[in-house]
């Protein structure tokens, strides 16, 4: 079976890519000429993996990749929380599984696709714990890319109920070793502990996520394609903790001193606009943080994955094994040092 894995260069694509792979699978990798290619392994004379070059937003690419494949994971998605140009996130998260969707309708092919969105897809989850049953009310959005997975959860929900041939899956917040990428943003935030760029907690510590570890999520996907249910949608998360609770867990197994003080999100607010600004005049770069990072920091995002431990045999792993791989992962990069 030859499948196609669109945004094979990202954080997550990459990991997929190698895992298919390695379990017997002919890939092919949707990637821009632009990307960075070093999480991919080289292209063979086999044909078991190719690099298929274009864009998600530009149809003809995506369907003359499509070629020959039975299988679509459309992984592919701009992952962040603030953008100088925000209609980015619809282009590229809405339009490209548009395009996704459009291309399986052409091409004659494909027979499956597992389309991996967001936790931030199905909204905040206040003082509760969600499950597959949450739909995002729609009636107020953190960042403009929680508003770009929304709309495009709604759009592969119509295609499965048309009769299109979709497993969703949707991850919490993926960490894990591979890159340090905007999508990382455990690494990224335990980064700026260790250096003392980040002095203590965020806010309070009432925050809550859900943390799937990226090797995880990427089995989930697979098991989605081999034994998901068409038109089901599966919580590919895990522990439901805060991150005060992922810095304490880090600490603990550095053998290092806790953070010592909550800095107040209002304070985290004004950085943010200032970090907004120096980005916007001086480095063009996103910033770690920024106001609509605040307002996600605001509510919380818990979620239980019951339904891909029992359909799909999903099996995540807790934090303190996830973390534990990734501070030595960072150690060995020379990122952080305790």
């Amino acid at each position: 079976m030859k499948v196609l894995v669109t945004g094979a260069s990202g954080y997550l694509g990459g990991r997929l890519c190698r895992a298919l792979l390695n379990q017997g699978y002919s890939v092919k990798a949707f990637v821009r000429r632009t990307s960075d290619l070093s999480s991919l392994p080289p292209p063979n004379f086999d044909g078991s993996f190719e690099l298929a070059y274009g864009d998600v937003t530009e149809y003809r690419s995506l369907l003359d990749a499509c070629s020959g494949c039975q299988v679509i994971f459309h992984t592919a998605a701009l992952v962040d929380l603030w953008l100088p140009d925000p209609s980015k996130f619809i282009s590229v998260n809405v339009g490209g599984l548009k395009n996704v969707l459009q291309a399986f309708k052409e091409a004659k092919t494909v027979e499956k696709i597992v389309y991996t969105s967001s936790f931030f897809a199905l909204g905040s989850t206040d003082g509760y714990v969600a499950d597959e049953n949450q739909i995002h009310p729609g009636k107020f959005f953190c960042t403009e890319y929680e508003k770009s997975k929304a709309v495009a959860d709604k759009i592969a929900l119509e295609a499965a109920a048309e009769g299109l041939p979709i497993v969703l899956v949707y991850p919490g917040v993926i960490y894990g070793a591979g890159k340090v990428t905007a999508g990382n943003v455990v690494a990224r935030l335990i980064i700026e502990r260790f250096n003392w760029r980040l002095p203590g907690y965020i806010g309070s510590g009432n925050d809550r996520y859900s943390f799937s570890h990226v090797d995880d999520v990427v089995d989930g996907q697979i098991a989605a394609m081999n034994k998901g249910r068409l038109g089901e949608r599966y919580l590919l998360t895990g522990e439901n903790a805060s991150f005060k609770q992922v810095f304490d867990i880090a600490a603990a197994i550095t053998k290092t001193k806790k953070p010592w003080l909550s800095i107040p999100l209002p304070l985290v607010d004004a950085y943010g606009w200032i970090s907004v600004l120096v980005s916007r005049i001086i480095t063009g770069k996103p910033p770690l943080i920024s106001p609509p990072a605040v307002d996600v920091f605001r509510h919380q995002w818990a979620y239980s994955c019951e339904r891909a431990k029992a359909h799909l045999d999903y099996k995540p792993r807790g934090l303190s094994e996830g973390l534990s791989e990734v501070l030595a992962w960072l150690k060995s990069l020379k990122l952080i040092k305790y």
